[in-house]
Order: structure tokens, then sequence, then C-alpha cells
């Protein structure tokens, strides 16, 4: 059976499930979730993420470690971990443009925290020689030194709950079926029954993506550090449907193909940052990708990359501007720390 008949089949025995179990289903599940068996990166997949895009991401996150190692005290020993890798790609540009920093390369301890079978070996194939360690979870990465820590595109990939607003009250948002037996949106079953209005507001809630922030703030207060989380969201509270589902590059129902799309949902940066508060952690606001790229000096990068091919010039103009443009990645697309208390983080300086 395929997930969707098996996601029809459970919700015919058992009932409707909230939208945040059902993501975590098609994502994650072990004989069909979309990252466990079949994650598809880069132009013949189904998404592009930022260091495929272009090298000068990773180069320039790269560059953000080493200033803020060098800020940290420059720590004899210390981890670098990147959470959510993809296919290692964003790593393999970083590490190229770090060795310019061989002290900060003797320091590290590179780990990568991934549950996805199929990108470990992507990014074992793209790291081979790099000492790199994986692990399943954050509390895995042995501690006791501080934490340099990169996520790109990592916490839109966390379940979020549903909630819809009803002349009654909020009331949650389920994945149930039709009378013909397909999958379907609805809402659970609440004392007054009324239906909501045309148009009715949803909020979204992702204690998910404020347990990893939470976990990141504590993990940096303990042992020293800062961690860069780079994503896609709203940096002021907002209501509305963000949940979306990418299929070879193409926008498709969110309950069309469970298990082989990509489903997503907008960061709620202002929730996420202040669970890393509430933690004991510092955090800065958010801060647009195209402003950030722009503080790490990417319009520099872009020229000398040009100036060392001048025949890829066009190529490199449409990648500065995927990456930095306000009706590209520019604005969408932001950039937040959170770090131990006293820290100034490089591209965040007031």
């Amino acid at each position: 059976m395929s997930l969707k008949d098996r996601l029809k089949a459970e919700i015919a025995a058992s009932g409707p499930i909230p939208v945040a179990e059902y993501m975590v289903r098609c994502l994650h599940d072990a004989a069909d979730g979309y990252y466990a068996t079949r994650p598809a990166l880069g132009g013949g997949g189904d998404f592009v993420t930022a260091p495929l895009v272009s090298q000068m991401f990773g180069e320039l996150l790269g560059i953000w470690c080493v200033e803020s190692w060098t800020r940290l005290g420059r720590p004899e020993r210390f981890r670098l971990v990147e959470m959510g890798p993809g296919d290692g790609t964003l790593m393999s540009d970083l590490l190229r443009a770090v060795r310019l920093a061989p002290e900060f390369l003797a320091a590290a301890d590179l780990w990568l925290v991934e549950t996805s079978g199929p990108l470990k070996a992507a990014q074992a194939g793209k790291l081979a020689g790099s000492g790199a360690q994986w692990a399943d979870s954050l509390d895995a990465v042995p501690g006791g030194a501080p934490l340099v820590l990169i996520a790109n595109e990592l916490f839109d990939c966390l379940p979020a709950r549903q909630y819809v607003q009803t002349p009654g009250g909020w009331v949650e948002r389920l994945v149930g079926l039709t009378p013909e037996g397909e999958l379907t949106f609805g809402l659970a079953p609440s004392e007054h029954g009324a239906a909501p209005a045309e148009g009715a507001m949803i909020l979204e809630v992702s204690p998910a993506q404020d347990a990893l922030a939470g976990a990141i703030a504590a993990r940096v207060v303990a042992d020293g550090g800062a961690a860069l989380i780079v994503d896609y969201g709203r940096d002021k509270p907002e209501f509305g449907d963000t949940l979306q589902a990418l299929k070879g590059h193409e926008k498709v129902g969110a309950l069309d193909y469970p298990g082989e799309s990509d489903l997503t949902v907008h960061v709620d940066f202002p929730s996420l940052l202040t669970a890393a508060r509430e933690a004991g952690a510092d955090a800065t606001d958010p801060v647009p990708q195209g402003l950030f790229l722009g503080r790490l000096g990417i319009q520099h990068r872009a020229e000398a990359l040009v100036a060392a091919r001048p025949d890829r010039s066009m190529v490199i103009g449409r990648q500065l501007a995927r990456l930095v443009a306000p009706d590209q990645m520019g604005e969408l697309f932001k950039a937040v720390s959170i770090h131990q208390p006293g820290f100034e983080a490089p591209g965040f300086e007031t």
C-alpha cells in the first residue's frame, strides 16, 4: 500500500489526525516518508536551496563561522555543527572557504545532524576525507566544548499545528476523509459546533520549532557558542495557512502526494526567538537574507568570481540576484543568531 492509502485506512479506522501529525508521517514515515526514502534536491528534483543556487552562500556562512569562532576567543576545540545538511553542498563549500583559516579547521570537531538515510549517503560522498561525524539529534552531539552551529532551511520542515477561528473560538484543523474516502481538511469536534465563516483566520503554531530553538539555546548557554539559522518565514506575528507542498519545483496540493512531495510551513521567528531567550540565550532579531549576505560581503565575492571567470558573469549575476533580490530569496528568507549571553554575532551588528 502507498502511504496515501495507508493514511486513508488509518483515518477511516481511528479518526482524523492533526496537521502536524500528517506532516511528520509524510516526511519521516520509515517506509514511504519523503526524507526517509526519496528527498530530491536540485534542478532535477523538487526544490532548490540557497547552497544549490551558488557556492557563495556556503562560502559566506564559512566566513560567519570563522568570525564567530574568533569572537568566542578562538577556543582550541569546538563543535562545528550543521543541522539538516541537505546533500552536503553547503558544508563542502564552507570547508573549502575556511581553508584560509587553518587554525579554525584544526580546532573544529565536525558534526552533521541528519535523520535521512539517503541524505546521509549524499553527504558522506561530498564530504569524504573531512572527518565528519553524524548524529540523529543535537543531543547526540557531544557536549563539553563551544558550539558553532548552522541550520539552513531546517525549521520550515518541522511540523506545525493549525487552528481555525470559528464563532465559538479556535478549533484545531485536522486531516480526515471525504464521504468518498479521499483525504481532506476538516475541524476537530467542538462544543459549540459552529462552522467557520468564509475566509476564517488560520493560526499556525509549531511546538517543534520552539523546542529545537530552546534546545540550541540551552546548549550555547551551557557550553558557549553561537548558532546561525537561515530560513523563510515571518518576522512578526501573523495569521494564515502557510502549509505548502513542492513536487518537481511546482506547488501541488498538500494532500495530493503524501510522501512524494516536500511539505513545509513558514518559520515563526518571533515564537522561535522567544523560546530561545526563555532558555537563557541571547538572540538577534531577524535580518533579511539579502541584507545579511550583503554585510558578509557577497557583492565582493561575486566580483571576485566574475574576475576569475568572465565567461560566467551572467550566470554569477543571476545567482547573486536569486540570493539577495527582494523579489527572490532576499526578503522572504531571514537570518537569526542564537548565542551565549554577551556575544555579538557577525552580520547582526547594530
